[in-house]
């Protein structure tokens, strides 16, 4: 087995909490950024890892060596053969490896076009659900006493909340929680929470990076909403008032894809809001630099490791080919 495998499948390990302690440092819009590309970059060279690596084991059976004209004994060499089998226990050790990541593959693929169907289905029905009421531009407003609000992505996007939220928050609080969904909408901010999901699905250990990126992204629309209505305060008391307004009706069911201004830690959101990280100093500057450049080599690792056994492969199957 390619012995440039392993740093695609492992590196999440050291890169996932990396990233995590990365973006509590950064402003909002680049801790989601940062989440999401790590994610998908991470999340990519794994699958391509799984999927060299039962390459490399479909090429050992005769059929399909015969069908790529390939000379099964040299496959079957030690030296250099194949990517380098030999340099981790040679065939014996490639055939069961790639018949577990051939099972891992089927079952990636499985779990991401349900998780994709899945969150096509929940964004159909809400957006029916949104259909029998007064549509006023980008507003949708629906008759419950229930508050809620939320953005819900699609072509074109609504912001959707019940008269009962409405009711919840004074007119200033109203505008402001408008802005936070608004927010939401313009940044596709869905887009990265389904990165996100999918990453996780390929990765195990990719799940580790939806929960911060899920705050990094309320605390994007935060700060959005408060520049659009010039108050921090202002923005703080309505995520707030409509938290508290929700929490005492219980979890509404919403799509998954879909943000309101009511998710993840909100005490945590509205103490940012009411207290603005103070300027870094060279010396608080140094910390996240380091991390930063950690958590770049593991992204440059895994992928140059995925690449560079896609690169063996190829190399491996041309001599094959040739001889």
């Amino acid at each position: 087995m390619n012995p440039d495998l392993l740093p695609p499948l492992l590196m999440p390990l050291l890169a996932v909490p990396v990233a995590r302690r990365l973006a509590a440092s950064l402003a909002p819009r680049a801790a989601a950024w940062l989440l999401a590309c790590t994610a998908a970059v991470l999340a990519a060279s794994s699958t391509l890892a799984l999927a060299l690596l039962a390459a490399q084991g479909a090429l050992l059976l005769p059929p399909v060596a015969a069908l790529g004209h390939l000379t099964l004994p040299l496959l079957r060499a030690g030296s250099g053969g194949l990517g380098g089998f030999a340099g981790l226990g040679g065939a014996e050790l490639t055939a069961p490896a790639a018949c577990v990541a051939a099972l891992l593959l089927a079952v990636c693929a499985a779990a991401v076009t349900l998780t994709g169907r899945r969150y096509r289905a929940e964004l159909v029905r809400a957006r029916a659900a949104t259909g029998g009421c007064a549509p006023s531009g980008e507003l949708a407003v629906l008759r419950d006493s229930e508050p809620d609000a939320y953005a819900l992505p699609g072509r074109p996007g609504r912001i959707v909340v019940t008269t009962g939220m409405l009711r919840a928050l004074r007119p200033g609080e109203r505008e402001a929680l408008l802005a936070h969904e608004r927010a939401h909408l313009a940044g596709h901010h869905h887009r990265f929470l389904v990165v996100a999901a999918l990453a996780a699905t390929c990765h195990p250990l990719l799940r580790g990076l939806r929960a911060p990126l899920s705050y990094a992204l309320e605390r994007w629309a935060d700060e959005s909403a408060a520049s659009a209505v010039g108050d921090r305060r202002l923005a703080a008391r309505a995520v707030g008032r409509a938290a508290r307004a929700s929490a005492t009706t219980g979890p509404r069911a919403r799509p998954r894809a879909a943000l309101g201004a009511t998710a993840g830690p909100v005490r945590r959101r509205v103490a940012a809001l009411l207290h603005a990280a103070p300027p870094a100093g060279p010396r608080r500057a140094r910390g996240p630099r380091l991390v930063a450049a950690l958590l770049a080599c593991c992204l440059l690792l895994s992928a140059a490791a995925a690449v560079e056994a896609a690169t063996d492969l190829h190399e491996s199957v041309e001599t094959a080919q040739g001889e």
